[in-house]
């Protein structure tokens, strides 16, 4: 798996943006899936994540619960991170990864095994 992320830019607080992370080379078939962010001079820091056994469930951090939206797309081999209402705090570096994570680990860094180049998500009070 290899993943391409895309969407970011410079939005307004309450503003909107819809970041997308597309796979090449394979699908996301028998993986999870998750977005971290690293502000400056801050950790990576778990967003979200959707993990895909069967049937699907979501998780995410409770800085952005209620804002962001994870979903996907098999057909596309495309993951999205629909964010709405965002805040100054939400700037970063937003990274899409996929892997397969035990049970109890979906929001650790260290389960991701693939990673894409990150998008910039600035937003300005």
């Amino acid at each position: 798996v290899q993943l391409q992320a895309s969407g970011g830019g410079l939005v307004q607080a309450g503003g909107s943006l819809r970041l997308s992370c597309t796979s090449s080379g394979s699908t996301f078939a028998g993986y999870s899936t998750a977005w971290f962010r690293q502000a400056p001079g801050k950790e990576r820091e778990f967003v979200s994540a959707f993990r895909w056994s069967g049937g699907s469930t979501e998780y995410y951090a409770d800085a952005v619960k209620g804002r962001f939206t994870a979903s996907r797309d098999r057909a596309k081999n495309t993951m999205y991170l629909q964010m709405n209402s965002l805040k100054p705090e939400d700037t970063a570096i937003y990274y899409c990864a996929a892997g397969r994570p035990i049970i109890g680990a979906i929001r650790e860094r260290t389960s991701y095994n693939t990673w894409g180049q990150g998008t910039l998500v600035t937003v300005s009070s």
